[in-house]
């Protein structure tokens, strides 16, 4: 299969994806697709682009060989893709620095964004004080409460940060609101959306900007491994980290590739972040996917101790695949990760945030049965700074 066919040209991953909004939003997007089509390859473009990932983001970011952790856990060789060392300490810069130029391109003077832990914030707010654009970023009131750090570095930059307090008051209901600020404003506003999900064209073009990843995880591993690694493994939320890992090595049958959801208190509990492994097909945020619904289509709330994961849905493409079977998905528990984050910091020196942590977990829980000579790359898409709160508040540690 050519995977680089999809989406078709109605923005469709098998029977996934699609656009459905209001009639108001319909034209934009056309625009915005129109705008992404021409300009994704024009070389001054381009040239503007890869001049910004280079020194402004900090690219490339190592692949970094963890032997400690390695020896530690026995078995397969550990590789850390290290995004958590770009500029913000996320991989999601990758994405808005893209969303920023073709908002300038289309003489956009506003960017608006939703966000879950305060990453896609902090990059949205950051490369709007770069290019001088008013940036408005929605956040759940309970999401504001546990990433407090990143909320106050996007007011530091200069961004207005709107508590979002209907509904589940975390990511799905900050993008509900994002999205009616959108309908609203849309004359002068870009919506920089910061995962694979919403309507076509966005979940090809924030899966494009953040494939960089996967593109230098091909040369640096074929550098540095002498080959392709065996495994891959990401977290997956609405899935940009992992979607930007695993794209560019879809064609490449001999590498395996597992997303890793957020399984909370564990999936049978009822309380988890896991469209994939326990939800049903459905609509959501302007595209189908996986969602977790209840018999009567009514999206369910989610729990997650990393609030960049506490997500009902997912992007489209990840749908696709898993149905495919060319990627497999699972789902790690809050106390697995939580103990992944305690052991990179201690073993390699490295605080992942509490989203990366779950693919920690999982590779933690397969290296051991693979042999030396296997490889696997762990996509470790943030920082944990942003964590400590949390993790400090759950163990019962007082910061002053």
């Amino acid at each position: 299969m050519n995977y680089s066919e999809f989406p078709d040209s109605r923005g469709h991953f098998g029977v996934f994806g699609g656009r459905f909004v209001s009639e108001t939003l319909m034209e934009p997007l056309r625009q915005l697709e129109e705008a992404y089509a021409r300009l994704k390859t024009d070389p001054d473009f381009r040239a503007e682009l890869d001049d910004d990932l280079r020194h402004y983001v900090g690219r490339p970011s190592p692949l970094y060989h963890a032997r400690r952790l390695t020896r530690a856990w026995g078995g397969a060789q550990i590789w850390l893709k290290r995004e958590d060392l770009n500029h913000t300490g996320a991989h999601k810069i990758n994405n808005t620095v893209g969303q920023a130029l073709l908002a300038k391109h289309l003489g956009k003077t506003r960017i608006i964004a939703e966000t879950g832990a305060g990453q896609h914030g902090v990059a949205s707010a950051t490369i709007a004080a770069r290019l001088g654009l008013k940036c408005v970023v929605y956040m759940g009131i309970d999401d504001v409460e546990r990433q407090s750090p990143n909320v106050y570095r996007m007011k530091l930059l200069g961004a207005e940060v709107v508590p979002v307090r209907s509904g589940t008051r975390t990511l799905k209901d900050a993008l509900n609101e994002a999205m009616r600020d959108w309908v609203t404003n849309v004359d002068d506003t870009f919506y920089v959306i910061g995962t694979v999900a919403g309507p076509h064209p966005y979940p090809m073009l924030v899966r494009d900007f953040n494939s960089i990843v996967g593109r230098e995880v091909i040369e640096q591993s074929r550098q540095q491994i002498g080959r392709l690694p065996d495994l891959l493994t990401a977290c997956v939320g609405g899935g940009s980290n992992a979607i930007g890992l695993f794209h560019p090595m879809l064609e490449f049958p001999e590498v395996e590739m597992v997303g890793v959801e957020a399984g909370g208190d564990g999936v049978e509990s009822g309380r988890h972040a896991a469209p994939l492994s326990a939800g049903k097909s459905g609509v959501l945020h302007g595209n189908r996917t996986y969602v977790m619904s209840d018999d009567n289509g009514q999206i369910m709330g989610t729990h997650s101790v990393s609030a960049g994961l506490d997500y009902p849905g997912v992007g489209p493409e990840h749908a696709w695949l898993k149905d495919l079977g060319r990627v497999r998905y699972t789902a790690v528990t809050d106390d697995q990760a939580i103990a992944a984050f305690h052991e990179l910091a201690h073993v390699e020196g490295i605080i992942p945030a509490l989203e990366s942590s779950h693919a920690l977990a999982y590779a933690k829980s397969i290296a051991a049965d693979m042999s030396s000579e296997k490889h696997i790359v762990v996509n470790l898409s943030g920082r944990g700074d942003k964590d400590i709160f949390t993790i400090a508040k759950r163990e019962g540690v007082e910061l002053t």
